[in-house]
């Protein structure tokens, strides 16, 4: 089942594995009860997931970064006061399952039809409940997937919560700015999107990182840098109201230590 899975998706696998090991210890900042299912169905991918992958190669490389952006979305999704939320290229994000959504919450979930059946058998397996209304929409992020979205219920008049998690760095400047001027296009005022913002000094320092890990290449070859530093100010330009925050910010929020070049990187989070 997972040999179908785009090289791109296969790293939701690893992801899941460091969200498994989160979420077995005692001070975890979520718990994501399905993650430790996702390893054991992917290991003909990555066969060394979960084995102590929190703690060694990319996974020690990842975890802190993994952990604190799970809970920070998590926080954000919660607290953005919108009943409809869109997670773009959702991968094998949970949230559907394991957040207490306010009543009348409708999710939709966009990501490749291979990752999409990936997930929900595993899920079916597991046989998990979503605590909210949940549209699963099988589309190519790169083409025409507003139509898709539509076509599932989604309404552009209602106010929308956006989510865009550890995808644009896998995207051209091009399809990154394509995907958010749809988003856009979307969004009714009240709006609300979110993602990673990493400065130029601060990404390149991860890839340099990444890429002398063992298996590092792997990851880092999938690198197209998405909007690269200007992601703020992108969104300014194009009607959203952008505020940043740094990891190491979010971190100390959450009592959790960072590494170190957490203080340049972190999350934009914007209202149309």
């Amino acid at each position: 089942m997972t040999e179908s899975l785009p090289a791109v998706s296969r790293t939701a696998v690893g992801v899941a594995a460091l969200r498994a090991y989160e979420s077995s210890r005692p001070d975890r900042l979520f718990d994501d009860p399905y993650a430790a299912a996702f390893v054991e169905a992917g290991r003909s991918v990555l066969p060394d997931a979960g084995r102590g992958g929190a703690q060694a190669g990319l996974g020690s490389l990842f975890y802190a970064q993994i952990v604190i952006r799970t809970r920070f979305f998590d926080d954000y999704l919660l607290g953005a006061g919108c009943g409809q939320v869109v997670l773009l290229a959702a991968g094998l994000d949970t949230r559907a399952f394991r957040l207490a959504w306010p009543p009348g919450t409708r999710l939709f979930e966009l990501d490749l039809p291979e990752v999409l059946a990936f997930k929900d058998g595993v899920l079916a397996e597991q046989r998990a409940t979503p605590a909210c209304e949940r549209a699963v929409v099988r589309a190519d992020l790169r083409e025409d997937w507003a139509t898709a979205l539509r076509g599932a219920g989604f309404d552009p008049a209602a106010p929308t919560a956006w989510l865009a998690e550890g995808l644009l760095i896998y995207l051209s400047y091009e399809d990154a700015e394509r995907l958010l001027t749809t988003v856009g296009e979307l969004s009714a005022p009240g709006s609300r999107v979110s993602f990673e913002h990493r400065p130029a000094d601060s990404a390149s320092s991860l890839f340099s990182r990444a890429r002398e890990t063992e298996g590092g290449e792997h990851v880092t070859g999938l690198w197209l840098g998405g909007l690269r530093d200007t992601g703020p100010e992108w969104l300014a330009a194009h009607g959203w109201q952008p505020s940043t925050v740094t990891r190491a910010d979010v971190a100390a929020g959450y009592g959790r230590p960072s590494e170190d070049d957490a203080a340049a990187g972190g999350f934009v989070t914007a209202v149309r």
